[in-house]
């Protein structure tokens, strides 16, 4: 490229660019992954479209888990601790366990379904087993869903890109050299378990010593903050991969750690760690769009069915019965989250992992997830909300957190949040005297009808009503355990308990 030549490809990367972001949009309006739409963006400015040549799959696989990073760091500074802390342990067994049964089942059928050797049949199976950080962070973070569901989603979508590469990584070296003597299971088994070790202890080490240092440091400029912290958790990266580590689950480790405790401009880091998420998964399915051949595509959506369907149907819904039966979840919420695993970039680019190995069926094997990926998201996910009423797993209320800009809220240790009222919750009628608020949390506006008013204590509570709620950091959680419970039961939600686990569900009647 010349310096000629720069003026023309900025001028594209930022059209592409702008039509990407107000793509996201349309997204939220109809449901759909906006990976659908970068990824039409890549094909449509392709050799086959616009013209730019480029089927550069080694680039693609290095380009691909540089996004990934941050798209996990990302993940990891906005989660919040206290969604996801009762279900590390069903996450961390349905990333592991349950990865090994989707890989099992998908290699099986791949195998004796599409006429697969054993190594490749695997290894398309280990290929598409990781679901989506950057489609699960998008999709369900928007549903009013139970908590639980929703962190123990995210989690898993953190956790479960690390046994994924390993596998993928260990069964590609097997089916590109299948003459060479194979390592005994166990040892494979032996070194994933020492490699996701070292990338927790990483990723915990990274975290909290950082956090510390920001505390401790005054930078000269409040833009340093983010900066220092993505620094970390790219580094927390690089320290577990130099010792053979897990880097992507030292990464989510690190930025989880980072993003629970209160650092100077907390809300800064999370919105740039945000818009940083966004470009990669911007340029990171642009790019795997611009790798796809469309003219090869059709001849691999026969397989792509029979594999999408009986991960969907069959390796999925095995893969969460083997692995949170054990932790007394109801068969409709194991119903939900073997609907909403979720496929998205990771998938497409360990497909190119085969590529740089030399394996022959690498180009076919692309060409197969990206079709799965697809047609897959365009049927999962815009009917999670349709699943998620069906199921009864709807709350009567949704709770967003909001990135407050404002030195003297960080100052006092203080959270704002949105609520909505839903239709069928029984906060309706309720005076905001009447929901016993603890104290340091208070109402602050209401929004009624497009109308916003500061509420009295006597101000009844009405359906579509929202609110912005200011509380202390401690407060905050008992404020939404009691509003939830208000929505689920009434205004007499704390004088009596039902009978039952589901008695007091958000969103019930």
């Amino acid at each position: 490229m010349t310096v000629d030549e720069l003026g023309l490809v900025l001028l594209g990367g930022a059209l592409v660019l702008l039509l990407a972001v107000f793509a996201v949009r349309l997204s939220v309006r109809t449901g759909l992954p906006s990976l659908l739409v970068y990824l039409f963006f890549g094909l449509a400015i392709g050799e086959r479209g616009l013209g730019l040549e480029f089927d550069d799959q080694q680039l693609t696989g290095v380009l691909g888990y540089a996004a990934l990073v941050l798209i996990l760091a990302e993940g990891g500074l906005t989660t919040r601790w206290s969604r996801i802390k009762d279900v590390v342990g069903p996450a961390a067994v349905l990333s592991t366990v349950g990865t090994v049964v989707s890989i099992a089942v998908v290699g099986t059928a791949s195998h004796y379904l599409l006429g697969l050797e054993w190594p490749v049949a695997l290894l398309v199976g280990a290929v598409v087993s990781s679901t989506d950080a950057a489609a699960v962070f998008s999709v369900l973070r928007g549903l009013p869903l139970p908590p639980r569901l929703v962190g123990l989603l995210e989690a898993e979508s953190g956790f479960n890109d690390a046994p994924v590469v390993i596998a993928v990584i260990a069964l590609t070296e097997i089916a590109a050299h299948p003459d060479e003597p194979a390592h005994a299971w166990w040892l494979l088994v032996l070194e994933a378990v020492g490699e996701l070790a070292i990338g927790v202890v990483i990723g915990v080490g990274v975290g909290r010593l950082g956090a510390l240092a920001l505390r401790r440091v005054a930078l000269p400029a409040s833009g340093l903050y983010p900066i220092a912290v993505i620094a970390l958790v790219v580094l927390a990266y690089g320290a577990a991969d130099a010792l053979h580590g897990s880097g992507f689950l030292a990464t989510y480790v690190a930025g989880l750690a980072l993003g629970n405790v209160r650092l100077p401009h907390g809300a800064a880091v999370r919105g740039f760690a945000e818009g940083l998420g966004w470009l990669a998964q911007i340029g990171l399915f642009v790019l795997l769009g611009l790798l796809a051949d469309p003219f090869r595509l059709p001849d691999h959506v026969v397989a792509a069915l029979v594999v999408g369907l009986v991960l969907l149907l069959v390796a999925r819904p095995l893969s969460v019965l083997a692995s949170v039966s054990w932790f007394r979840f109801p068969l409709r919420e194991q119903a939900f989250l073997s609907w909403a695993g979720l496929r998205g970039a990771v998938p497409v680019v360990l497909a190119t992992v085969p590529a740089t190995a030399g394996l022959v069926d690498a180009t076919s094997i692309f060409d197969l997830v990206f079709v799965l990926v697809v047609v897959f998201t365009l049927v999962q996910g815009p009917t999670l909300p349709w699943v998620a009423r069906r199921l009864s797993l709807s709350d009567g209320e949704t709770i967003v957190d909001l990135d407050v800009e404002s030195s003297p809220l960080g100052a006092l240790d203080a959270d704002v949040v949105q609520m909505r009222i839903g239709p069928t919750s029984r906060l309706h009628g309720v005076e905001i005297f009447e929901l016993r608020l603890p104290e340091r949390c208070n109402i602050t506006l209401v929004v009624r009808n497009g109308e916003p008013f500061v509420p009295t204590p006597r101000t009844m509570l009405r359906h579509g009503d929202e609110m912005i709620i200011v509380a202390s950091a401690a407060a905050r959680p008992v404020a939404e355990r009691r509003l939830r419970e208000v929505s689920a039961g009434g205004k007499l939600a704390g004088w009596y308990r039902r009978l039952g686990p589901d008695a007091m569900r958000p969103g019930r009647t």
